[in-house]
């Protein structure tokens, strides 16, 4: 039986990712509305656009992977070379972020910019160091499961 955390955790991914599409989608006309009330945001709307929607899609494969992983807590199998895959690749996607960001900040600096750049940094550190943690337990997992 799943408890309230596990359901409310799994509608929630499932919120995120279906409402990422829709902001992701709707860039083309969010940006130039919001345009009416920054200044930057109306002289640079195509490369807002751009940066926006390749960081919108990046975040959106995020989600996908923990939604991916998560499907394998559901069926009490987390230590799978799937989620090795998932995490390594969050973490790259985390990166393209923090480098996207970087590359905004020159069109528009403002310094919660920096701060999105370290998080997605952390993040994607704290991925890939995951990922090798989860890689070992996979080959443990596997090696016992031979053993027995």
């Amino acid at each position: 039986m799943k408890d309230r955390w596990t359901v409310f955790t799994k509608r929630l991914l499932d919120f995120m990712f279906y409402a990422g599409i829709l902001v992701t989608v709707t860039l083309p006309v969010t940006i130039p509305f919001y345009g009416r009330y920054n200044v930057y945001f109306s002289q640079h709307k195509a490369a807002m656009i751009v940066l926006f929607g390749f960081s919108g899609v990046l975040a959106l494969l995020i989600v996908r992977e923990l939604r991916r992983m998560f499907a394998s807590v559901l069926a009490e199998d987390c230590f799978v070379r799937e989620n090795v895959v998932s995490l390594r690749r969050m973490g790259s996607y985390s990166f393209c972020i923090a480098v996207l960001t970087a590359g905004r900040m020159i069109l528009y600096p403002t310094p919660t910019e920096a701060i999105v750049i370290l998080v997605f940094v952390i993040a994607g550190l704290f991925s890939k160091v995951l990922a090798r943690v989860f890689d070992m337990a996979v080959s443990y997992k596997l090696e016992n499961d031979l053993t027995i």
